[in-house]
């Protein structure tokens, strides 16, 4: 069982596992949702749109509905990529289903009025929505197009997990027992130096095997020039340095962009941050709690990466950089997956990458999302992988997001 337990941690295994592994997997991940719809339902009857993004009851449903969609109601399912993703589907167990949680219905605003189904009806949705899943998986076989759609429910529902992470940090509620917790403290880590690279040719993105998200496609060569970066994320220490230096009340640090949010959100420091002189105070579960200095600075944006960087001569790692480090730069120190970090440029596809496959989100507009790389404490074992790529708005700081810097 210790060796099932770790196989369905391993991201490499995971994007290629057989059916005996995804079951295990896809009830691990099941059970972490059941967990956070318990953990949410005493506070179910004051939350608004206010505090959080999406409702925690929509997020939970989606990834039950999002699991049958493509499963139990895929008709196409075996075919894997090679389906037609607007082909039929079958009838959902619920009637409404569709209506409350396919995201392309309704946008954040309006599911905060969607009469969502209570948690107990909920309950029974995702237990019998995975009771057809395993069955399924158990007559699939054990090709990659067989298990795509496996695979594929697998990513959405760890991912619904974080996004469930995030908003119980913003609820200020008690992070999942059996989950890593960011809002606690962690341990000292030794600051290290900066660590530099060659100029290199560097293979970026995901070759071909097993489940590839449409944002790593496909693997192509680029060239990476000389670079140096930081070995570890930013640190509290050196994030208050700027702040104390007041670097959110001067424009010089910031874009147009970041400066007008800063001034729209009277922004004077990362979100939750209470303090930042003498000692990092965060509004934690209805009480101050001290961070330690080493640790990553977490729930920063992009702005306020960007306008650190600036104040403090450096930049923002470019993809290229951030993931040449990751793969290369370990025996020097190089740590990631403490937060997930925001890097230059901006959401795009890759060369070559075609056609946004079957189950994932289409490319944002040019220029509306910036891309983030690396994990987070609250991201399951499985879904670290080091060429994997998020994207969000510059603005987004709910999330378990940092940075790290590159000398300029």
């Amino acid at each position: 069982m210790h060796e099932a337990a770790a196989a369905i941690d391993d991201p490499l295994r995971m994007r290629s596992a057989g059916p005996d592994l995804l079951s295990l997997a896809l009830i691990d991940a099941r059970n972490c949702t059941l967990r956070w719809l318990a953990a949410f339902e005493p506070v179910l009857p004051a939350l608004g749109p206010s505090a959080l993004a999406d409702p925690p009851l929509w997020l939970v449903g989606h990834a039950a509905w999002f699991q049958e969609y493509w499963i139990a109601r895929h008709v196409q399912r075996g075919r894997g990529e090679a389906a037609d993703r607007r082909g039929p589907h079958l009838a959902s167990i619920e009637r409404e289903a569709d209506d409350w949680f396919d995201p392309s219905v309704h946008d954040r605003v309006q599911r905060w009025r969607l009469a969502l189904p209570e948690p107990a009806a909920l309950r029974q949705y995702l237990v019998e929505t995975l009771d057809a899943t395993l069955d399924l998986l158990a007559a699939a076989g054990d090709s990659d197009a067989a298990l795509y759609v496996f695979r594929l429910a697998l990513r959405r529902e760890d991912i619904v997990g974080e996004a469930l992470a995030a908003a119980a940090q913003a609820l200020q509620l008690p992070p999942d027992p059996e989950a890593p917790a960011p809002w606690l403290p962690r341990p000292a880590r030794a600051g290290r130096e900066p660590i530099g690279f060659p100029a290199q040719r560097f293979t970026l993105g995901s070759a071909p095997g097993g489940l590839v998200p449409a944002n790593e496609r496909w693997a192509h060569e680029v060239a990476v020039p000389e670079f140096e970066i930081d070995a570890q994320a930013v640190s509290w220490a050196r994030y208050a340095e700027f702040v104390v230096d007041g670097g959110c009340d001067e424009p010089q640090w910031w874009s147009a962009e970041g400066w007008a949010w800063v001034q729209a959100e009277a922004r004077r420091a990362p979100r939750y941050v209470e303090q930042m002189r003498q000692a990092v105070l965060v509004q934690r579960q209805g009480q101050m709690q001290r961070v330690g200095p080493a640790q990553a600075a977490v729930h920063v944006s992009r702005h306020e990466a960007e306008a650190w960087c600036r104040w403090a001569g450096r930049r923002l790692p470019t993809e290229a950089e951030w993931e040449l480090a990751a793969l290369q730069g370990a025996p020097r120190g190089f740590v990631w997956g403490e937060v997930f970090e925001w890097v230059l440029g901006s959401a795009r596809p890759y060369p070559g990458g075609g056609e946004v496959p079957p189950g994932f989100s289409p490319f944002p507009e040019p220029g509306r999302c910036g891309v983030l790389r690396g994990a987070s404490w609250m991201t399951r074992s499985r879904q670290r992988h080091p060429r994997a790529r998020r994207f969000a708005a510059p603005h987004r700081d709910e999330l378990f997001c940092g940075f790290r810097s590159c000398a300029l």
